[in-house]
């Protein structure tokens, strides 16, 4: 970098580049969401079961999650604006062939795919994007579009895949990403600079396989035990995954570029900010997945009436994002944080009042009162977990905190789903294993379509009560964890410059 791009504000080149990069980001958050309206329509075109349509939602969030470290360091090896290009074709490529999947196997395998390219894209997308910008005042605020962008992305996810259903058949939720990625590759590199690391450190492919293996392994135990009951296979499968996992956080102890650093745990407040990075979005994609069948299936709203009812929401999430740096620069981390998790409850209790008959104005309410709290925690926990680690260890930081958002999104599906999926098979009247399959067999009674609504409402409810139990032990113990008064990335204040320039090694 030139010294007069560092004394001098960014070009025109700088910011066109930025806006270049946010198309990517965009879209990885998006997809991340965008099938929560779609997918009672998605299920009368394909008619997947029940675990199936788990594993479209969040196949995609966790391959997304279990790879963005992995990509990161691979990424500093060969090259950013290489991996880009590359993650932005194959996401292109995905993209189209989910649009046209003739059968549930093959979409969830798309996704996946999708899933893949959008790990090479978040990490190497900030990085090349730090580069764009020398002045460290110029490149934070860049990095807080970039974060407000990937915020807005979840958020608007589900609206959007809504306007595309009031005209469209379910694939065009895919098809939309096809323009943003030709954008990118025309534009990309013309406006962006290759990057990479001094000092690359090796990926374990084996930690990269078995930390994949061991989440899907404990995931698919989990979601056949709550669809299909308790069975030999899902108690293997559950195990095995356990084992797994054990095995790779044992591995990490032994390897000199562990692809995660469990040491880093052992401080309480990056600790905290990684569970506030996970739990909230856990809750926010399942509230969003099954408050989005209710609307529909329950209430029988129209596709496009549920996607403005969750406009409101979107705007307070999006905004709390964007305002939340400058707030916390007066009341601190700490105040923020025990914030987020307590609107994030009251939210979250706000659903508990619907029922089969009603309930639109208590879900527009949650969105918002909760929208508070998850725009916090897209705000604040990144540049938490990095300020409470040494500067030589920020960019592991950096990168689980990437990592427990995008795992978070993925495991609010796959377990509080699935909670709700094992009390609609208990209670309901056991004809189907979804809402939308037993709605959908002919000449059903009155009271066995009230008994299955009712069913999927108990089940909507008892994964908010969890949600909210979660979030209340963890704003606890932030009360308890998170120092009164501490150093400046803990409390809030203004950080130095060098605090600033640590943001670029996040992955």
């Amino acid at each position: 970098m030139s010294e007069q791009h560092v004394h001098t504000p960014p070009d025109r080149r700088a910011w066109f580049g930025l806006l270049v990069v946010l198309g990517p980001v965009l879209l990885v958050a998006m997809d991340g969401s965008i099938l929560f309206l779609a997918m009672p329509r998605l299920s009368q075109a394909l008619t997947p079961s029940a675990d199936q349509a788990l594993w479209i939602l969040d196949i995609y969030g966790f391959a997304v999650g279990s790879l963005l470290i992995a990509f990161g360091s691979i990424g500093d090896r060969y090259g950013r604006l290489k991996l880009l290009m590359i993650g932005a074709t194959v996401f292109g490529i995905a993209s189209a062939t989910a649009a046209f999947a003739p059968t549930p196997e093959f979409l969830i395998a798309a996704r996946a795919l999708m899933g893949i390219a959008g790990a090479t894209l978040l990490p190497s997308a900030l990085a090349v994007l730090s580069e764009l910008f020398g002045d460290p005042r110029r490149r934070a605020q860049a990095i807080g579009i970039f974060a407000a962008a990937f915020a807005a992305g979840f958020a608007i996810g589900p609206i959007v895949g809504g306007l595309l259903l009031e005209r469209f058949w379910w694939g065009s939720v895919f098809l939309i990403n096809l323009p943003v990625i030709a954008l990118f590759l025309i534009f990309a590199p013309i406006l962006l600079r290759e990057v990479r690391a001094t000092r690359p450190g090796r990926v374990d492919a084996l930690s990269v396989v078995t930390s994949a293996a061991g989440l899907l392994l404990m995931i698919y135990g989990l979601k056949h035990a709550a669809t299909e009951g308790l069975s030999p296979t899902a108690v293997l499968a559950g195990l095995g995954g356990i084992a797994l996992l054990a095995w790779f956080a044992g591995r990490q102890r032994s390897l000199e570029h562990p692809l995660m650093d469990f040491s880093l745990f052992r401080d309480r407040v990056f600790t905290v900010a990684i569970i506030t990075g996970l739990l909230p979005l856990a809750a926010w994609s399942a509230t969003a997945y099954l408050a989005g069948i209710y609307l529909q299936s329950v209430l029988g709203l129209p596709v496009l009436h549920a996607a403005l009812l969750a406009l409101p929401g979107a705007v307070v999430l999006t905004t709390t994002c964007i305002v939340t740096p400058m707030v916390v620069h007066r009341i601190g981390k700490r105040t923020a944080l025990i914030a987020c998790h307590f609107s994030i409850i009251t939210g979250l209790l706000l659903l508990l009042p619907i029922t089969i008959t009603g309930g639109v104005g208590w879900y527009v309410a949650s969105t918002m009162v909760a929208g508070v709290g998850y725009g916090i925690s897209f705000a604040v926990v990144a540049d938490t977990a990095v300020g409470a680690v040494p500067t030589e260890r920020a960019g592991s930081a950096g990168a689980i905190a990437e990592t427990s958002n995008e795992l978070g999104n993925a495991l609010g599906i796959a377990l509080l789903g699935s909670l709700a999926a094992l009390i609609f098979r208990l209670q309901g009247p056991d004809l189907a294993p979804t809402l939308t399959e037993t709605l959908q067999l002919p000449n059903l009674a009155p009271t066995i379509i009230e008994e299955t609504k009712s069913a999927f409402v108990t089940g909507l409810h008892a994964a908010v009560i969890v949600a909210g139990l979660l979030h209340a032990a963890l704003g606890v113990l932030a009360l308890r964890w998170l120092p009164k008064s501490a150093t400046p990335e803990v409390t809030g204040d203004v950080l130095p410059d060098d605090t600033v320039d640590r943001t670029k090694t996040i992955a």
